[in-house]
């Protein structure tokens, strides 16, 4: 694959080569593997876990493609990703559309816990791919949980979300992958539910459930610009780190004496604020900016119509709202603005969910 100029800074060029490599290739068990004592269970075990919202980034100069990290902060809402895992004598059944991941992430598993046997897997999506709603984390969650809990629960659902930071990849032409960004809030808020504020090396800050009762609107605005690939890399390797080199502290002081005390509080029009402010703040203003200012515009029409939480997730388009507010509202208000609600649903507080059939 081409290689890629990262510019951080008049002083700081560097080069990365964007490798692609083969499903099992380049597997990361992060000292974990072991001659773990497994007792594969019978039947088929279903894992769903809630999709995710990523709000911002605290500092892309941590994080890369096979570096996981960055800190970040986001939130899990009630759309679902689901995979069901059985254990076989050999072999590996893949149902899914992306079956390049599922094959790496099993081969990784493997690895790590030592398992010779085989597994037939089924994932379902939930069909909003690459435009900042997290399919890619939300299915590896949901498909580690389910290969842990098959082979006899060996790994904690802390190292299992680390496994997959660590091992987090992308496909690419050929049947090949590529390792991708990952900060770890995706399988932190899918696993536990609520708002999550990450540190580096995919470290869970802050957990905390919020929202409850607030309705939840994801409006996505066209755009012809990519999120993935190579055009999701050098937005968040060059504009992105020259911006938070500038803004970074001041991101993370939002965090720590601003959002957190707002989350314990339940002050859902506090939250939206800090949000705002972010928006404008360090990589988050890169990419917002990739898909021009009109979303701005649009975010800024929401807040003057009084909902309370606006925010892009991740690298967009894709537009987040929480408020108190009902459908008909929000549906008239953002009729205004030419969009369309695509998404109605509620925060999700309680993270993945597992279940057992013989």
């Amino acid at each position: 694959m081409a290689t890629m100029k990262i510019r951080g800074g008049d002083l700081d060029l560097v080069e990365y080569e964007f490798l692609s490599f083969h499903p099992g290739e380049n597997i990361r068990t992060l000292g974990l593997e072991k001659a773990y004592p497994l007792t594969p269970v019978r039947g088929t075990v279903t894992v769903r876990a809630p999709a995710r919202i990523h709000l911002t980034v605290l500092d892309m100069n941590r994080f890369a493609p096979a570096r996981p990290g960055g800190g970040g902060l986001g939130f899990a809402i009630q759309l679902y990703c689901s995979v069901e895992v059985a254990c076989t004598t050999s072999g590996l059944e893949i149902e899914y559309s992306r079956p390049g991941i599922i094959r790496h992430f099993v081969d990784v598993f493997k690895a790590i816990t030592g398992y010779t046997g085989g597994f037939s897997i089924r994932a379902r999506d939930h069909q909003h791919q690459h435009v900042g709603l997290g399919s890619t984390s939300t299915i590896m969650i949901s498909l580690a949980h389910a290969l842990n809990y098959a082979v006899g629960s060996p790994l904690t659902a802390d190292q299992l979300r680390k496994i997959i930071g660590n091992n987090y990849v992308e496909e690419t032409a050929d049947d090949t992958i590529a390792f991708g960004f990952e900060t770890g809030v995706g399988p932190a808020v899918s696993t536990y539910g609520g708002m999550a504020v990450m540190g580096d090396e995919l470290t869970l800050v802050y957990h905390h459930p919020f929202g409850r009762g607030k309705n939840v609107f994801v409006v996505i605005p066209s755009s012809d610009i990519s999120s993935a690939g190579a055009r999701e890399f050098d937005l968040l390797m060059n504009k992105a780190r020259t911006l938070d080199y500038r803004d970074r502290e001041l991101k993370a002081y939002f965090m720590l004496m601003d959002l957190i005390p707002a989350l314990e509080k339940d002050d859902l029009l506090r939250m939206g604020n800090i949000i705002w402010e972010i928006e404008f703040r360090g990589s988050k203003r890169a990419e917002v900016e990739h898909h021009s200012f009109e979303i701005y515009h649009y975010m800024s029409q929401l807040r003057e119509a009084g909902l309370e939480f606006v925010g892009m997730s991740s690298v967009g388009p894709s537009i987040a709202i929480i408020t108190s507010r009902d459908r008909d509202y929000v549906e008239g208000v953002v009729r205004k603005l030419g969009l369309s609600i695509a998404v109605e649903t509620l925060i999700d507080n309680e993270g993945l969910t597992l279940n057992h059939t013989c």
